[in-house]
């Protein structure tokens, strides 16, 4: 009898299971299987698209995204309920300035948000901090090679799937870019593991940084011609990967020569490589000027508004590869076709306080010469020595000044009324009266006119002190500057010609061709209208850089890739205070010491690595252990059978993956595993529950 019961039982369960089959394998109405989405191609076209927009770091190495208003960075799951407003928010606001903060360019006019001043006081800290790009990066890794590994075994048209394969391949690289410059070693995973991947993929030890920039600039190689047919403006082409490649390159080169090689060649390049990398860089810019078909914008002989309308101006003739933000109408809670410039940027503090964010230093300033081509810098006893009009103190100034950097007296025609200062920014602060005393109280006044302009307001009242300058570049004058978050439309240049022209002044010269590193560099400054240069060297090229692409999210990176950092970023910085002067309506000039505060910024050397923190090698003690890449073993990515089958949700017009009900962490750096299609084990353990429970019901009922 007993024998019997058994029996029965385990028929019983046999039926069962067998008989919920069928519903257990019917699959939601709103689920497209990754197979539905490789043989779709405007699934295909949503699903690509979907990973540009988890790609943060092309908008001006925004990284990370924020859990709350203390600035705490998260990397939050980008398909959360609240993935429009954190996107154009934090991505695409906060990102872009943060970055400038930790450099020579801008000081934050705002509070500590992110803790901007400890960073930069200090130093990145062990934990991370600002500019941080892990956890997102592999999640989206975790797409791209998810992509990679089925496209090619797709049904549709070859080429449209050779096409779609070579974006995600240079977005894969692009990420890899991302990550090498920031911590140099890491695991450049390119597949997709699985619970029962063998443990080199499930906790992988890191890629030399040698190893990561030559992937880069292979894969770049390997690409181009399959992005030759890419027509969509804003997606990668083949100019797009060549600039990838010229970008990448150089850096491998300027830390070949120098950085040091570190943790027995995990970290830094060997000097004998630099040559060679600089040589791919040259041979990458030259491509793109001989057969690019790009060219220097200069549509307007006012040279000031010729550079402004460079970055106000879709589609011109020097973008090769954008961030498109095109929104047609406001979207208050955040918009992944717009992002918030103009708001942080504008010269009048409004929404939350916001405008005049980012104050440039005076040194910055500095380094735009005259048009003569003679230095910039101000003899300060001299301007301290008597007054000054706006006309006078920056005449003759390198147009590319006033076209990236407004000041007090700049006109603004959101400023018209008398409110605002009859159309010009008003940045004095301090009031001269004709009985030689000063008054720097907000709140005073003589005669009608104010202590402190209208745009200063705001500084002395929360007490944030202003440089005296903020930025113009990318910021459009016929925005309402009063707008609410993420309202800006203007492209964001991830690769323009003039980048690419300086990018080949730097490898010519590096490889002793400077005739060639003379002209590029003078291109540059003939389209600004200043002086061309008779003599080149490198400080001259670094100098170029810096004030053609001031606030383009650049510096930083350079400082770090020439190791320059120690120096540049450990100093005090300034910036100017205009005091009006009633009888006359000039200004006084004062000069403002130690802007950031009490404390001189510091980039201790071993700030030119990010920290890989320690909760992250919890999560993958191969990070630290060195013991098996000083032994040699492959520091290359590990190969696989390809991953298993995702599921995709329609959501906002695109194919996403699907969240992972159960699963919230992976050991390895990839942040979660499928929620379709998963290791068999999850799948028999998911069957046998949910039969388990029908059995239940069925029996009960």
């Amino acid at each position: 009898m007993r024998k019997i019961c058994i029996n029965i039982s385990f028929i019983v369960a046999v039926l069962s299971c067998i008989s919920c089959y069928d519903v257990l394998d019917k699959r939601p109405l709103n689920i497209y299987t990754d197979n539905d989405v490789w043989s779709n191609a405007t699934l295909l076209d949503n699903f690509i698209a979907s990973q540009y927009m988890y790609t943060p770091v092309m908008v001006g190495d925004a990284t990370t995204l924020f859990n709350s208003w203390t600035g705490s960075p998260m990397n939050q799951d980008p398909r959360s309920t609240d993935m429009n407003y954190f996107f154009g928010n934090s991505s695409q606001a906060f990102g872009p300035r943060l970055i400038m903060d930790i450099t020579d360019e801008t000081k934050y006019n705002s509070d500590s948000w992110d803790n901007l001043a400890a960073y930069k006081i200090s130093g990145i800290p062990s934990n991370g901090g600002c500019s941080e790009y892990w956890e997102n990066a592999y999640y989206t890794l975790r797409n791209l090679n998810n992509a990679i590994a089925n496209l090619p075994d797709s049904p549709l048209d070859a080429e449209l799937i050779k096409l779609r394969l070579a974006e995600c391949r240079f977005l894969r690289a692009y990420i890899f870019y991302s990550m090498v410059k920031r911590y140099g070693a890491f695991p450049m995973l390119t597949v997709v593991p699985n619970v029962d991947s063998p443990d080199e993929v499930l906790y992988p030890i890191r890629t030399s940084e040698k190893d990561v920039y030559d992937f880069i600039i292979s894969e770049c190689e390997d690409i181009k011609e399959d992005l030759a047919g890419q027509t969509e403006w804003g997606r990668a082409s083949k100019w797009a990967a060549l600039a990838l490649e010229s970008r990448a390159a150089l850096y491998a080169g300027s830390i070949a020569k120098y950085g040091k090689v570190q943790l027995d060649g995990l970290l830094g390049i060997s000097s004998s490589e630099a040559d060679n990398y600089f040589q791919k860089s040259y041979n990458a810019c030259q491509e793109i000027i001989t057969k690019g078909g790009f060219k220097l914008y200069d549509e307007n002989s006012d040279k000031v508004q010729n550079f402004k309308d460079l970055f106000l101006t879709k589609k011109n003739c020097e973008a090769i590869m954008v961030k498109q933000h095109y929104g047609t109408g406001f979207n208050s809670g955040g918009g992944l076709c717009t992002w918030s410039w103009d708001m942080m940027q504008a010269p009048n503090p409004n929404v939350w306080n916001c405008g005049n964010e980012n104050g440039p230093y005076l040194e910055m300033v500095e380094e735009f010469e005259y048009i003569d081509g003679t230095s910039g810098k101000l003899d300060r006893d001299y301007v301290k020595s008597r007054l000054w009009t706006m006309e006078e103190l920056w005449a003759n100034k390198d147009p590319r000044f006033k076209a990236s950097i407004y000041t007090n007296g700049d006109e603004w025609e959101k400023c018209a009324g008398e409110e605002y200062g009859n159309g010009k920014i008003d940045f004095h602060i301090g009031l001269r009266k004709p009985d030689g005393t000063t008054s720097y109280n907000a709140n005073d006044s003589y005669n009608g006119v104010k202590a402190v302009g209208y745009q200063s307001q705001h500084h002395v009242l929360s007490g944030v002190t202003n440089t005296g300058f903020g930025i113009m570049k990318y910021v459009d004058p016929s925005a309402n500057n009063m707008i609410w978050l993420c309202e800006s439309r203007t492209d964001y240049m991830i690769f323009r010609y003039g980048e690419i022209l300086l990018n080949m002044a730097e490898a010519a010269y590096e490889l002793g061709k400077d005739g060639e590193a003379l002209e590029f560099v003078n291109q540059i400054r003939k389209r600004a209208g200043i002086n061309k240069l008779t003599s080149i060297d490198l400080d001259k090229i670094k100098h170029e850089r810096k004030v053609e692409l001031a606030f383009e999210n650049h510096r930083y990176w350079d400082l770090r890739r020439w190791r320059d950092a120690e120096e540049a970023l450990t100093q005090w910085y300034t910036g100017v205070r205009y005091v009006l002067d009633y009888e006359t309506r000039k200004y006084w000039i004062e000069f403002l010491d130690h802007v950031d505060g009490a404390n001189q910024p510091q980039f201790p050397e071993s700030n030119y690595y990010f920290p890989i923190t320690q909760a992250r090698i919890g999560a993958n003690s191969n990070l630290a252990n060195l013991t098996e890449q000083k032994r040699g073993r492959s520091r290359k990515p590990a190969s696989q059978e390809p991953p298993p089958a995702y599921s995709y949700r329609v959501s906002s017009g695109f194919a996403e993956p699907r969240g992972p009900p159960g699963f919230t962490h992976w050991p390895a750096p990839y942040p979660a595993i499928p929620a379709a299609g998963p290791a068999p084990v999850r799948t028999v353990y998911l069957r046998l529950v949910r039969c388990c429970a029908s059995c239940w019901r069925r029996s009960s009922s």
